[in-house]
């Protein structure tokens, strides 16, 4: 069966979408069968990322590793059984359709609470959590003291997490491997940082996740969005000389490639993702046309 990985959170912004594009193209890019989903059926963030990939890459008459979008099949009411949910109906299509062709099936959900996104939660075997550092997006998992800043309690989504661990459980699935991303860390200790990563320490001990350095905040991936690029593209595209932020960048993805420790995915197939680039040039900065910044 396809391993599933959902990327969840029910808050916007915290580059989810970002982060469930580059990890499905590094699968694809090691050589697995990568089956991709988008949940959000309003914003569509991971959908258009990846067909503004297929169009770039028509334009350009390029060819670049793809993970296997798929739309969801909309569910016609004859076919439902009695009480059955149609958006129930559409996701459990489209993971039949994509299983037996795909490896990893990645699912994107979106920035709220809906039935699709508590239903993929279920599904997960993988489920990565990208946080931005800071407590207005921890408070998205737990309450905290804001005299002491020790944990009172879990909030509304990992309940639902809760949840679905439980109803994974009744059917006899493995657990739930909850992974907590901090986004847009900074690069220095400040007394917020340690603070807020004291507090997800307590949490994860808990109610169970492990927590892991995600991305920080780099320009390069607002400027890759608009071509569905990634960072382990460039060096396709003629781009030989990097400078020290899109390396860094770089090695942060091969870092979480491995913390993911998904099945068939050794460490040192994780830090051989892409490439060895040559010795960095930090007087060459990589801006893409039409780029903002």
């Amino acid at each position: 069966m396809a391993h599933i990985i959902v990327f969840g959170n029910e808050k916007g912004g915290s580059g989810k979408s970002t982060t469930c594009m580059h990890v499905s193209t590094a699968l694809v890019r090691m050589g697995f069968r990568v089956g991709a989903l988008d949940l959000d059926l309003r914003q569509r963030s991971f959908g258009r990322y990846v067909e503004n990939r297929l169009a770039f890459l028509a334009r350009e008459g390029l060819e670049l590793p793809v993970p296997d979008y798929r739309e969801l099949p909309e569910a016609d009411a004859a076919g439902l059984a009695p009480g059955e949910n149609p958006y129930d109906h559409r996701l459990s299509a489209a993971v039949a359709e994509l299983e037996p062709v795909s490896d990893f099936i990645v699912i994107d959900c979106p920035g709220s609470h809906t039935r699709l996104s508590q239903v993929a939660h279920s599904l997960a075997d993988t489920l990565v959590t990208p946080l931005n550092d800071s407590f207005i997006d921890f408070d998205l998992l737990a309450r905290i003291d804001p005299e002491t800043s020790r944990v009172t309690g879990p909030s509304i989504y990992a309940e639902m997490v809760w949840s679905a661990r439980q109803l994974r459980a009744r059917a006899g699935l493995k657990p739930i491997d909850w992974i907590v991303l901090r986004n847009r860390l900074g690069a220095q200790q400040m007394h917020n940082k340690r603070k807020v990563g004291a507090a997800l320490d307590q949490l994860s001990r808990r109610i169970g996740f492990r927590v892991a350095p995600g991305f920080s905040e780099r320009v390069i991936f607002r400027e890759l969005f608009p071509r569905g690029l990634t960072l382990l593209d460039l060096r396709d595209l003629g781009i030989e000389n990097l400078n020290m932020s899109n390396l860094a960048a770089r090695q942060e993805l091969r870092d979480l490639m491995a913390e993911l420790r998904l099945p068939g995915v050794g460490s040192q197939q994780a830090q051989g993702v892409g490439a060895a680039e040559q010795a960095p040039q930090p007087e060459i900065e990589v801006v893409l046309d039409g780029a903002d910044g």
